[in-house]
Formats: C-alpha cells, structure tokens, sequence
C-alpha cells in the first residue's frame, strides 16, 4: 500500500502539492474564521500563492493562536463533528479537535501507508500498548489505520507487562505499538518469569513518545539496551494531533518519511525564513485534505532536521531527523545550548536509575536551572559520582541531580488527567 506519488520525483511531487495547496487556501478563505480574518487583516491575495515558495509571504500560526481562538479554526459546523479529540497540553491547555467523517477516514489513510511504509502488511497482527481513551488521537489513529491496511489488533492499552505478555503468548502478534521504555519493562517482566521475547514471532515495534536514534540515525541508548535484549526491528514514528499525519520511518530507518498527499512541511528559523540544507529549525506545517481544522503553516514547537536526498527504498519524499527538541523547552544552562532528550540519553545510560524526572526552573537572577530527580534501588555517592562524570564527559556541563522517591517522581510523570508520562517537568512555562 504505497501511494504512487511517494515514488514520484521531486518535481513532480512539488507541482502535486501547489494543486493541493490551492485548494486549501480556497477552502480555508470560505470557511475559517481564524483564516479568513489573517488575510484579510495581512492584505493577502491567495490567487497570488503559486508555489510553495510564496507560503512564506502568508504569517505563521502557533499553539497559542489555537489556545485562543480555538473555535474560530473550525471549518465545519458541529453536526458534522463524528469525534473529538484533544491535544495532550505539554506546553499549555489543550486544544480541541473536531473530526469529520472524511477526517477519520484521512486518518486511518494516513495510519495505513505509514504501517505499510514499515513493512506491515495484510497478515500481520498488531499490539495496541497505548490507550484509545482519554480523548487520545493516536490510539484511534492505529486501530483505524491497521483495520484500513487488513491487519488485526489486539487492544491491550498502556501498562500492566503481565496482560502484554498474556495477549503476546495468546494470540501471537507480529508487531507491538508502544513507547520505547516500556520495552525495557516488558524485558524486565520476560526476565522474571523466563519468557524468551526473542521466541515471541514479534517482528517488530512502531515506537512512538521518544526518540530511537542519533542525529546520524544510529541507535540511542535506549534502543541499544531493547535490541540487546530483544533482537526485534524497532521503527521510529513522529506525530500530533495537530497535525492529524504521521512520519514513519521504512525499513532503511532512515527517517521518518512525508506522506505529500496528507501535509506540507517547512523548517523555519527563529524568523521565521527557510533554515539552510541540512542544518535544525522548527517544523512549520500545512495539513491537506482535512475538513474540520484544517492548519496553515502551523509552528510544531519541535525541533528538527529534514532530509531530502532520494531514499534506498525507493521514495523520494522528504524525511524528518529524531526530533532535537521542544522549542520552548530549549534550555541556556552556563553558556550552553541544551534541549531535554540529550539529558533524556544519558539517563537512559544508567540501568541503575529506575525512573527520574528533569525540572527546569529559573534561578534568583533569572537564568534557567536544571534539577534531575532520580530513583534507585541503592542510591549511593558513587552513582551519583558516576552520572554527574558522565553529564561532564558528553554535555560539557553539569546539572543538579538528586535522588528522590519513586513514588513523588511516578506521581510528578503522571499528574491528573495525563495520558502519557511527563518526563519534563517545565515550571519556567
């Protein structure tokens, strides 16, 4: 299930998306408040918006833009509305998101082609280790998206290693959906009760929530502590609800690849302009093809690099690097510039560390301070010692670190109403 434009060349894949790019500005200018009021006030022709090079004449919009006028966004009227989901409210209160029918089907399009891009097919059986509750999209996202594709699925939801493994042994499933570290956990319970994971028939995992790989798309710690253990393919995803797409990488795992036909991106620097080849900006969107909020270079908040050369397997879309960060969680710490996943790493480094936390805060003369809460079975100076060596040897600086029980941490990653872990914890926002 692979959409002939994802092997069309560059060209032809740019003159594609203008086509579909107009037509969003004309349904934008007909139905979005919000949009139709930003051209309006900017004086902007969109019969004038011929390539996808003009974009950069109409302004940006963010997550605050959605925080305050959030029903001006919608484009349909709410007896169209089939399911509404939210944002998970990271950085800010959560957005809301109404679907249409066409939407939902758009959804499990997108959802499809992105297994199909890792390699599942028809036969296999997929695990569903996140929830679909919770007005969580990418739960809805992958049911719909593996019954569109003619996979089965098995709804375990997040947690409990005892039911994953009970549903693995039960009915046999090829691929698993689910955050990286809890991988860790099912390999732990494996350990415990002598299940061989590497006997299991799982092929693979579509691994969403944190980053796999480098820069260079080589193996991160914590992909290397899951493959050394349990010799499985491990496939990196990026999405949002905002962006009602995702970017999956193939079998060459070098990337997460565009789908041309669902969204338009862009990498931006601080002013907004097109950052140079090769080098990290924000992720400014265009969805297409959607009907109840459709968005127009929308600024992610995320951080990354984007790759554009030809891939070996055969698509000549563009690809999304791991994420280096959230913008607003760019932190200035004695000089340098850091971003939580490079702390998140070496962490990851550390199989004694159980769980840990990192808060960032202002000091007394304003400048940002960091503070890294960890549990462990046996705390001790000595690992303490080690891990503060370790910050010194790959960061060039030092953060505060201190250990902490892990029950205040558990309730710190899981406040009220969370649907994931929170492994940052921003008080400067």
């Amino acid at each position: 299930m692979i959409p002939d434009i994802e092997h069309a060349s560059q060209t032809e894949i740019k003159a594609f998306q203008v086509d579909k790019l107009k037509s969003l500005l004309e349904y934008l200018n007909t139905h979005s408040v919000f949009y139709k009021r930003l051209f309006e006030t900017h004086q902007i022709d969109i019969k004038n918006i011929n390539t996808l090079e003009d974009l950069a004449t109409i302004p940006t919009s963010t997550k605050d833009d959605l925080q305050l006028y959030n029903d001006d966004f919608m484009c349909v009227p709410k007896n169209k509305i089939i399911d509404y989901v939210t944002t998970s409210g990271t950085l800010g209160e959560p957005v809301i998101f109404g679907l249409t029918d066409n939407d939902l089907e758009r959804l499990a399009y997108n959802e499809a082609i992105s297994f199909a891009c890792a390699g599942i097919g028809k036969g296999d059986v997929i695990q569903l280790m996140t929830t679909m509750d919770r007005r969580f999209m990418a739960g809805l996202a992958y049911f719909l998206g593996a019954r569109k594709l003619g996979a089965g699925i098995i709804r375990v939801g997040n947690g409990i290693p005892e039911l994953q493994w009970d549903s693995i042994l039960k009915f046999k499933p090829t691929y698993i959906i689910a955050v990286p570290s809890f991988l860790l956990k099912l390999i732990e319970y494996a350990k415990q009760h002598n299940i061989d994971p590497n006997t299991s028939g799982i092929k693979g995992a579509i691994c969403i929530g944190e980053p796999l790989r480098h820069q260079d798309f080589s193996l991160n710690t914590l992909s290397q502590k899951i493959k050394q253990h349990w010799d499985i393919e491990l496939f990196s995803t990026y999405a949002s609800t905002e962006m009602n797409t995702a970017f999956t990488e193939c079998t060459q795992q070098q990337g997460g690849h565009q789908h041309p036909e669902l969204i338009i991106t862009e990498i931006l620097d601080d002013n907004n302009l097109p950052v140079a080849e090769g080098k990290a900006g924000e992720l400014t969107i265009t969805t297409l093809g959607l009907e109840g909020m459709p968005l127009l270079r929308f600024k992610t908040g995320d951080i990354v690099k984007a790759h554009h050369a030809p891939c070996d397997c055969g698509r000549n879309t563009t690809r999304l690097g791991p994420v280096i960060g959230r913008k607003k969680q760019m932190i200035k710490y004695k000089g340098t510039t850091l971003y939580p996943p490079a702390m998140q790493n070496i962490m990851n480094d550390f199989n004694e560390v159980e769980s840990y936390i990192i808060e960032l805060s202002f000091n007394e003369i304003g400048t940002d301070e960091i503070l890294i809460k960890i549990a462990t079975k046996k705390p001790s100076e000595d690992l303490l010692e080690k891990i503060k060596n370790h910050f010194r040897a790959k960061l060039r600086v030092l953060p505060k670190i201190e250990f902490s029980d892990r029950k205040e941490i558990r309730n710190l990653q899981f406040p009220k109403m969370s649907r994931k872990p929170i492994m940052v914890n921003d008080k400067r926002i």
